[in-house]
Order: structure tokens, then C-alpha cells, then sequence
């Protein structure tokens, strides 16, 4: 596999569920680690389960604003000099019936889902280009592919950032570049553990592997995709869901 110490990786929503199986992950290769939470609380939270080390940064931006995200990635050219690999991770759900559903819900989860990847992926990409080299993860969701009722302005958010994954991995293919998404399906995370005992009952009797995923199955593909070892894969949308749904 190839040794990633001292590469620069930022991570986005870096305190969820999967966002911390990330880090966890990430902090035993000793690359340099840019991770970046909601709130200071959760990042707070963060560094206490991973290891006491420089190579380990934290960061907490409001990804729901353009000022904020793109001032934040300035700041870490100008002090880093870049980021070699992306994990688009943040997301958030504000879910309702389509008829019901608000312009602020639809534009918030649009500006995290979506917008926040696109700057990030278009502030880092140059220096990536410059390099030769560069590794992109989008991490989009089951949904995007299936639709799901009450989820609307999720499903768009997703579904485009899997078009923007596509397109982008076109452009820079010839660089040394790879952008890939993986869609996850239904993982044990705070946003699953909104669900009630018998909802998660009847969606682990949908999956064939007769259980929820977890962040480490999610990790473990992202671990992989950032090698020189996964270099010929690239605009794929990869599905972790147990078999809950085929391509």
C-alpha cells in the first residue's frame, strides 16, 4: 500500500460516525491530518480518541456558508502549501415531504452536500495538478441512486455530487488525479440512530448481509482508493450497502 506519511489529507465531517472511523484510520498512517467538525464540541470530542500529535490538525467551519469554507481552505494553502487528498465526508439531512420541504432545508443540506465539496475540490485541485498527483473521495449515499420519499433535497445533493465526481475525474485523469464517490447504505451512525428499534429491524431484514455497515467497512475502501494501488479507478461510484442495493 502506499505510504502516505506526511501527505497532506483533509477531512470533512471528521466527528460523525463514519467521519471518525476516517480519522482513526487516517491518523495510523502519519500523514498530516486536516480534520474539520461542526463544532468545537465534537472536535473537541475527536481529540480525545485519537492519538496526541503534530501530524494532527482540527478545524471547525460552518460548511453551510461559501465565505467560510473557501476562507478556510486559503488559509490552509497558505500555511500548508495544500492538500494532497480530499475526504468530502460532511453531510447533513433536514428531511420532509417535498410539498412541505423549506427553501432554507433545501438550500442548507444543497450548501453541505454539495457546494461545501465543490469549493474545497476546486481550491485544492490546482496545487494537485501541479504535483502530478492527487487523490479525491466523495462520499455520496445509497439514496442518490434510489431515491427515498421525505428525502428529496438529499437525494438531489448526493445525486449531483456524484455527477460533479464524474465530470471532474475526466478533467483531471491525465494529471495523476483520482475522483471517485462511495455511496454507503445504511451504517450505524448517529443519523441511523435516529431510527426506532422496529425501523431498523425492518431495514436489516432488506439487507442481505443481515446487518447495518459500520465506519470501518466505509474507511476501508477510502484507505484503498488513496493509494497508488487504486490509480486505474477513477469516477466510480462504489456502494458499500451489504447488498441492499446492485448496480
Amino acid at each position: 500500500m502506499t505510504n502516505l506519511e506526511n501527505l497532506n489529507i483533509l477531512i470533512t465531517g471528521a466527528t460523525g460516525g463514519i467521519g471518525t472511523s476516517l480519522s482513526k484510520a487516517f491518523a495510523s498512517t502519519k500523514a498530516n491530518l486536516f480534520l474539520v467538525g461542526s463544532s468545537k464540541e465534537k472536535i473537541s470530542k475527536l481529540r480525545n480518541e485519537l492519538p496526541t500529535t503534530e501530524n494532527i490538525n482540527y478545524f471547525s467551519v460552518d460548511l453551510s456558508e461559501r465565505e467560510n469554507v473557501s476562507d478556510f481552505c486559503d488559509s490552509i494553502i497558505e500555511k500548508y502549501g495544500g492538500i494532497s487528498i480530499i475526504v468530502n465526508n460532511a453531510g447533513i439531512t433536514e428531511d420532509n415531504l417535498f410539498m412541505r420541504m423549506t427553501d432554507n432545508a433545501w438550500d442548507k443540506v444543497f450548501a453541505i452536500n454539495l457546494d461545501a465539496s465543490m469549493i474545497i475540490c476546486r481550491k485544492f485541485i490546482r496545487g494537485m495538478i501541479k504535483n502530478k498527483w492527487g487523490r479525491i473521495v466523495n462520499i455520496s449515499s445509497v439514496v442518490a441512486s434510489t431515491g427515498n420519499p421525505g428525502q428529496s433535497n438529499y437525494v438531489a445533493a448526493k445525486g449531483a455530487l456524484n455527477g460533479l465526481t464524474k465530470s471532474l475525474a475526466l478533467e483531471v485523469a491525465t494529471r495523476g488525479i483520482t475522483v471517485n464517490c462511495i455511496s454507503p447504505g445504511f451504517i450505524d451512525t448517529s443519523m441511523t440512530a435516529k431510527l426506532t428499534d422496529d425501523q431498523k429491524l425492518k431495514i436489516t431484514e432488506r439487507i442481505p448481509i443481515g446487518r447495518m455497515g459500520t465506519g470501518d467497512d466505509v474507511s476501508a475502501l477510502v484507505l484503498f482508493l488513496v493509494t497508488n494501488e487504486a490509480g486505474y479507478i477513477t469516477g466510480q461510484n462504489i456502494h458499500v450497502n451489504g447488498g441492499l442495493f446492485l448496480t
